[in-house]
């Protein structure tokens, strides 16, 4: 058997994060399942997640087999499942099928180039379900494909919950991230309206020149009644929020409340008979949410994941999305990047610093053949 290399992240009893890089036999698949040499995986922040576990990345020092990283007091009462379990780091990613399976559906995808939302990407080569493959155009790159799926399946849910939920228009938070650019053009595709909000007024021209039409920066002094006209100009009742900590919750609540309640009707001091519902999907701000009730009784706040989603539409549905995605991988839901790293270039340490950020200019983009 050959060796492979995968990127590991452990939290310690003692407070810290252990990442390294260990070696490992590269497995024989099993009849209905195909061996990906991965080619490129992106940093999500549901990655950085898992890699980094809330540890203060200004905290990194060199270790003997990687580096280490120390969690603020208290956090590790939160990560008592994973202690001291060493775990694959990398949600998703894309690369070529280079052994499969005895079975049909596996031998079908031998020599093609897939993607994949499998966990433990981060490696030189990952063992997954022929099933779970979503099987990409002819011509497809690996590093068009890395993206495949949070981030588009991520943007698809939202419209896909508007509708299921009975409502005809959304806001978004982080507006100008790769998923709030995915969100966008789906929206303008699809004929829906969005309401954008963004932090910094680079982001309001990034959305402008694509074609956004309601844009909302939160950094400026008028962002309360910029947000209460562009509500009541798309008539938005639900929200998806990236951002999580702090007072923007209540800000989007009270905003559609305002403008709810400015359509008419007769005054109740319980406030509009409208539901508002806020989905937080995202955790940027890691600080407590803050919930001031100014927005009437009408109004719910809620998590989103990605899985449980997809769950919830069934297999079905799903499939059918992933193949809008595939579809409309270089177009709709094509991602940029800011910087590519093998898996060595993950534990050094400055390069940790950038990719931790999570910044609007592009992700980072782990790729374990180098």
């Amino acid at each position: 058997m050959s060796k492979g290399k995968r990127l590991i992240s452990t939290v310690t009893s003692e407070s810290t994060v252990h990442l390294g890089i260990e070696e490992f036999e590269v497995p024989n698949p099993g009849p209905d399942e195909v061996l990906v040499a991965v080619e490129a995986s992106p940093i999500n922040p549901s990655d950085l997640g898992l890699l980094l576990a809330g540890a203060d990345v200004s905290t990194v020092s060199k270790s003997e087999n990687g580096v280490v990283l120390s969690l603020p007091d208290g956090a590790v009462d939160g990560l008592m499942g994973r202690l001291d379990r060493p775990m694959p780091v990398g949600n998703e990613g894309a690369g070529v099928v280079v052994d499969a399976g005895t079975g049909e559906e596996a031998q079908a995808l031998q020599g093609q180039v897939v993607a994949a939302l499998a966990g433990g990407m981060y490696a030189t080569h990952r063992l997954v379900k022929a099933r779970d493959c979503l099987v990409l155009e002819e011509g497809t790159e690996a590093l068009d494909a890395a993206s495949c799926f949070v981030n588009p399946l991520t943007a698809l849910g939202m419209t896909e919950t508007m509708g299921l939920e009975g409502h005809s228009a959304l806001i978004h938070t982080a507006a100008a991230s790769n998923l709030g650019q995915m969100l966008n053009r789906i929206c303008i595709d699809d004929g829906i309206a969005l309401v954008n909000v963004v932090r910094r007024e680079e982001h309001v021209e990034l959305l402008r020149s694509q074609g956004a039409t309601h844009i909302t920066n939160s950094s400026s002094p008028d962002f309360r009644s910029d947000l209460v006209d562009a509500i009541a100009k798309t008539g938005a009742t639900i929200g998806f929020d990236a951002v999580g900590g702090g007072d923007l919750t209540t800000e989007l609540l009270h905003a559609m409340e305002v403008a709810a309640s400015s359509s008419g009707g007769e005054y109740s001091r319980y406030g509009s008979t409208t539901h508002k519902q806020l989905y937080i999907y995202g955790g940027l701000d890691r600080g407590p949410t803050l919930l001031r009730r100014n927005y009437g009784m009408a109004w719910g706040v809620a998590g989103w994941l990605l899985p449980n989603f997809l769950a919830k539409i069934g297999p079905q549905r799903s499939t059918e999305l992933r193949r809008r995605v595939a579809a409309e991988l270089t177009t709709t839901f094509a991602s940029s990047y800011s910087d590519t790293l093998s898996l060595e270039s993950v534990l050094d340490m400055d390069r940790m610093n950038e990719y931790s950020q999570m910044s609007t200019q592009g992700k980072s983009l782990v790729c374990p053949q180098l």
